[in-house]
């Protein structure tokens, strides 16, 4: 584009030239002697050429944008004037033409088309460092605003268009997705909740906690003996109203960084997507409820087991997990994982349980025997996260099924800005990501058995081994 726009630039130079030539002539009141109409003659000539090569860059640009779909282009009534589809279902949308006053002549350079498939989601820029840098040029007094900053496909999240004081640019979707991306990725508890989108800040779901043996209250059966009138229940209901609360990252990058495009962008890759992933994970496992979400360790629905009774301070023991094993309810198995601090992992290493002629291993490592992507306990993954509290304590190996775990999120993800005027004076500019999220257990108390004493849940952690 660089190269395109140099030629269209020096198409309105000679143009000038031109006109600023006739005008001296009009001016004298005279004829152009032989000089100038050489002159006119090599402006003319050039100004042809020009022309002539930007239609050869704008028919080449276009071409190479046709190259990337496959079969035939196809046009649809349902698609806005200015639309061109391909087979691969990638929209284009042609752009406003650039037009330009000269003397009384307007020259109009039509923009290429941009595609609106692979592309579109970053709204033409190649990466976030570009992008970063155009948001600081464009910031600053006097400077340069790229068009993509100011697109309608762009808008800035408050009111005005390509005024950083006034909220800044917004961030093109493709690099809020790469946030949410990794948000959801495999090392991610969000990823295993069971996960709603609300397009408001709240939102209200019916639950029902009756069990199925449950002998009053809710859907009932009855044995019925024959021509007898059947006797009626009803479901147990209640709506439970979620709150969502917002989850910030401000992030500061130093002018330095935004001048090496790269190096900006895979620190925002890096440091964003693990400061908000880690609060994510950490209110899912010890959320207050206040604020943010409620975590497992502070539900209602959360089963402890004791310590044995004459077991060291700060270990695991086999007995621990096979209880919490035990105490988790059946059903939820299936889905079930291991939550642990780090610190645990050489307690499991060691752990076994005596055999008919040997010891037994509890714990398999990953690959190894058991075949799977995570070490194994009762052939369910062990997860490490810091979420986890210490060797010890309440909280440092947990036994849930995060599928019982509810997280609604805003829809739209992470909401991006950035801003070059918080600190100013610092030469660094701000980048701020909103995430809008609640969370809590589709319990509200642990479940109580047909018959026997001990509570089930979805979520079992073993108690403070002090």
């Amino acid at each position: 584009m660089n190269g395109l726009q140099e030629l269209r630039d020096r198409l309105v130079e000679v143009n000038e030239q031109t006109a600023a030539l006739f005008a001296k002539v009009d001016e004298e009141k005279r004829q152009l002697n032989d000089e100038e109409r050489t002159e006119l003659d090599e402006r003319l000539a050039e100004f042809d050429r020009l022309t002539a090569e930007i239609k050869q860059r704008e028919r080449f640009m276009e071409q190479e944008k046709l190259l990337t779909t496959a079969g035939e282009n196809r046009k649809t009534k349902a698609d806005p004037p200015g639309t061109i589809n391909h087979p691969d279902g990638d929209v284009q949308e042609t752009q406003a033409a650039d037009t330009r006053s000269v003397g009384n002549r307007k020259l109009s350079f039509a923009e290429p088309a941009r595609a609106k498939g692979k592309d579109y989601g970053r709204w033409g820029w190649r990466s976030m460092g570009e992008f970063a840098a155009s948001v600081k040029l464009a910031s600053a007094r006097g400077g340069a605003i790229d068009k993509r900053l100011v697109e309608t496909q762009a808008p800035t999240t408050v009111g005005n268009e390509g005024v950083g004081a006034d909220g800044g640019f917004a961030v093109p979707p493709d690099f809020r997705n790469e946030i949410m991306e990794r948000i959801g990725g495999e090392d991610s508890l969000l990823g295993r909740t069971d996960q709603l989108v609300s397009s408001s800040n709240q939102i209200t779901v019916p639950q029902d906690e009756t069990t199925a043996w449950q002998s009053s209250g809710g859907m009932l059966t009855f044995w019925e003996n024959e021509n007898t009138q059947k006797t009626q229940s009803k479901p147990l209901l209640q709506n439970v109203n979620v709150r969502l609360h917002k989850l910030t990252a401000l992030v500061p990058v130093t002018d330095e960084l935004l001048e090496d495009a790269p190096a900006m962008t895979m620190y925002l890759r890096r440091k964003v997507p693990q400061k908000i992933d880690f609060a994510v994970n950490l209110a899912i496992v010890q959320g207050s409820g206040a604020g943010q979400p409620l975590g497992l360790l502070n539900s209602g629905a959360l089963v402890t087991v004791a310590k044995q009774g004459s077991q060291t301070a700060d270990t695991v023991v086999y007995d621990n997990v096979l209880k919490m094993y035990n105490r988790l309810y059946g059903p939820y198995r299936a889905g079930a994982v291991w939550l642990i601090n780090q610190d645990v992992e050489p307690q499991l290493h060691k752990m076994s349980f005596e055999g008919t002629s040997s010891s037994v291993p509890a714990w398999l490592p990953a690959g190894g025997v058991s075949g799977a992507p995570f070490d194994t306990l009762f052939g369910k993954p062990i997860i490490p996260t810091q979420a986890c509290d210490q060797l010890g304590d309440l909280g440092d190996i947990l036994f849930v099924n995060l599928g019982e775990y509810m997280t609604v999120t805003k829809t739209g993800g992470v909401r991006a800005e950035t801003s070059i005027h918080l600190w100013f004076d610092y030469d660094t500019t701000a980048f701020r990501f909103i995430l809008r999220i609640a969370g809590q257990p589709w319990l509200s108390s642990a479940i109580s058995p047909r018959d026997g004493s001990n509570t089930y849940s979805a979520f079992v952690a073993l108690a403070e081994r002090a």
